[in-house]
């Protein structure tokens, strides 16, 4: 009996040195790899949920969850900015009011914007649509990623002008202000404010609407190729500052600025999240073969699954994927998903 157990352990501490020997001759990048792309990702979920500690703009790198103030640049509008009710014929694809958007039965604190699948995708090119005067900033690799509000809703920002509400975007766009520059930004409007002027900061659309742009950090242009690796984040404070926060890789790029431009803290209820053209009811003309997945995530106070509504989008921009079906769920982050491929 001892003879036999001797002989077991032997071969046990025989095998258990093959094992050892056949791991030790396998490379271990792609276990590295698997460990620190998770590390990534769980990063830019943190960093998303941390508050910058100020109004102004910011940047993070990981593995820091400490937003280090960064310089600010004026986001003057290149082109005229191009909503949705300025509509002209039918809609494009997605985008131009022909898209997704989540409805939650409560005020919604934060939106999480993001692409869990891109499948597909070699090329994008921001195009012109002749109903828009072909306007926008054109050419490869050309979009922008929103994360809109809707514009129903009236609050104090409208200084109580019959019939005006406000509409919040929160932007990341390539080449907005400077060309191998992006802009983090958020656009606030005024809608039917009407009047012979606009208020203090805002411009004028010239037919009734008023706009402005808060102050922009800068971030490297990303390629649509790589739409899957990024996230953009939308916040409200009710008495403190609004945050757009974009996060790809190891960086992340904040601005914030007063909720009190819009008040939007006191009606979000509505979030719209896409990829689109850049600006000027432009459209982000995708290679065909391209699908991609999309997620709006928000924090509400609430763990019901909200609704997703279609042909409720509220941007003028638009892309040419073709949406397909939507789904919703709940928990500490209710969301909605869709897809959209041409």
């Amino acid at each position: 009996m001892l003879a036999k157990l001797t002989f077991v352990v032997a071969a046990g501490v025989l095998s258990a040195a093959c094992v050892s020997a056949a791991y030790a001759a396998q490379p271990t990048t792609d276990l590295v790899g698997a460990l620190e792309a998770q590390a990534h990702a769980q990063w830019r979920e943190d960093i998303s949920h941390i508050a910058t500690p100020a109004e102004g703009c910011f940047h993070a790198t990981y593995p820091s969850v400490v937003w280090e103030r960064a310089a600010c640049t004026a986001a003057i509008p290149r082109v005229t900015p191009t909503p949705r009710w300025r509509s002209f014929g039918p809609a494009q694809n997605a985008g131009n009011g022909n898209d997704y958007t989540l409805h939650s039965s409560t005020l919604i604190t934060k939106a999480v914007g993001s692409f869990p699948s891109v499948t597909g995708v070699t090329s994008e090119s921001g195009v012109g649509v002749a109903a828009y005067g072909g306007g926008g900033i054109l050419g490869p690799n050309e979009y922008s990623l929103q994360i809109n509000s809707s514009f129903d809703d009236t609050t104090s920002a409208c200084k109580g002008h019959s019939g005006c509400t406000v509409w919040q975007q929160y932007v990341y766009a390539p080449d907005y202000e400077v060309d191998g520059q992006a802009a983090v930004f958020m656009q606030y409007w005024l809608i039917g404010y009407g009047g012979s002027s606009c208020p203090s900061g805002f411009g004028s659309d010239g037919a009734g609407d008023c706009y402005k742009n808060s102050a922009a950090a800068t971030a490297p242009d990303v390629p649509a190729t790589q739409l899957a690796n990024v996230k953009l984040t939308g916040t409200v404070s009710s008495g403190g500052n609004d945050t757009v926060v974009f996060t790809n890789g190891t960086q992340a790029y904040s601005s914030s600025g007063k909720d009190s431009v819009l008040y939007l803290a006191t009606v979000w209820k509505v979030g719209e999240w896409n990829v689109v053209g850049n600006a000027g009811g432009s459209m982000a003309k995708f290679n065909t073969g391209s699908s991609i997945t999309a997620k709006l995530a928000v924090t509400n106070g609430s763990t019901s699954a909200p609704s997703c509504v279609a042909n409720s989008g509220s941007t003028g921009e638009s892309n040419n994927l073709n949406l397909g079906s939507c789904s919703t769920g709940g928990g500490s982050t209710p969301y909605i998903q869709f897809t959209e491929s041409n």
